[in-house]
């Protein structure tokens, strides 16, 4: 988001869509909230384990954030991606060094 405003010279995507692998967490839900994005596709959702594992912040549920926002971001799940994803993720942690477990 911030490389999309910097390039657009602009603090505002409204009508941007936010495609993402996992759910987002509070922090870029929020990021997304404040820079106007509206809506956010992703193809995984949160699971405990992913908490444990530092993928979230907590167990804060976007979904209830969203509900009381002013203005709320359509969040879309494609269950059909969810498969996908995970095989990214267990790629990611399998080639990184900075997994938090």
């Amino acid at each position: 988001m911030r490389k999309a405003c910097k390039i657009l010279k602009t603090i505002n995507l409204k009508g941007a869509v936010l495609y993402a692998s996992l759910q987002p967490c509070l922090m870029c839900f929020s990021v997304a909230n404040w820079v106007g994005i509206s809506k956010i596709v992703f193809g995984c959702k949160k699971t405990a384990q992913m908490v444990s594992r530092g993928y979230y912040e907590g167990a804060t549920d976007i979904y209830k954030v969203n509900k009381e926002n002013r203005r709320q971001i359509k969040l879309v799940y494609i269950p059909d991606f969810e498969k996908d994803s995970l095989e990214l993720i267990d790629c990611w942690e399998n080639n990184s060094k900075y997994i938090v477990a």
